[in-house]
């Protein structure tokens, strides 16, 4: 099925491993992760989206979650062994990373950074996540991901409060902290109520 369409980088290194995988195509654009999970008829719990970080030490990191979860940015630091991390300025993502908002892929970025996916992704056959390009979704297995690029599991996500099905208090936000949690809040916002700036997710 993904001879049909054009290779991306992504593609390109899982050809090299010789890798099955299948790709997905959606139309509409940079949809949210939801949404693209919703046009392809798949559990968004298996759809995952790929957040790109920078550590209090200048190091760069990927983290992989369930496109309708929340990036609890204390535990992502905890995973990555740095006191705070915060997310990448969507203008530094194209010359980081070789892909563009709605369309970065864990595979073939320009570099390979250490990469972290929430424990959840063990938990179902495949996953699916960007294949590269707006527009394209990869679905494959854990294993084949992790032949391709060193995937370490953890728990990165925020925990819905006890009885009540939401997300518990978030922080804000901003750059300056990054303390607190990536959410999901109106227009790409963390839910906290201090947050003050809205600040977009590096959706899938």
């Amino acid at each position: 099925m993904h001879e049909k369409h054009e290779k991306t980088n992504a593609m390109r290194q899982l050809d090299r491993k010789k890798a099955a995988y299948t790709v997905h195509s959606y139309d509409g654009g940079a949809l949210s992760g939801t949404e693209v999970a919703s046009a392809l008829g798949k559990d968004p719990g298996r759809c995952f989206k790929t957040l790109v970080t920078v550590g209090k030490t200048g190091g760069h990191y990927v983290f992989m979650i369930p496109v309708a979860a929340e990036l609890d940015l204390r535990k992502a630091a905890s995973a990555a062994g740095e006191k705070s991390v915060a997310m990448l300025p969507q203008k530094e993502l194209l010359p980081l990373t070789g892909y563009i908002h709605g369309g970065c892929s864990p595979i073939g970025m320009k570099k390979q950074f250490p990469t972290f996916a929430d424990a959840t992704i063990a938990d179902g056959e495949t996953v699916c996540f960007s294949g590269g390009r707006v527009g394209l979704q990869i679905e494959t297995t854990l294993a084949v991901l992790q032949s391709v690029v060193p995937v370490t599991l953890a728990d990165l996500t925020v925990r819905p409060l006890q009885g009540s099905g939401q997300p518990g208090p978030a922080q804000c936000c901003r750059p300056e902290q990054v303390g607190g949690t990536m959410g999901n809040g109106p227009d790409g916002a963390c839910s906290g109520a201090r947050c003050i700036r809205p600040l977009r997710e590096r959706k899938m």
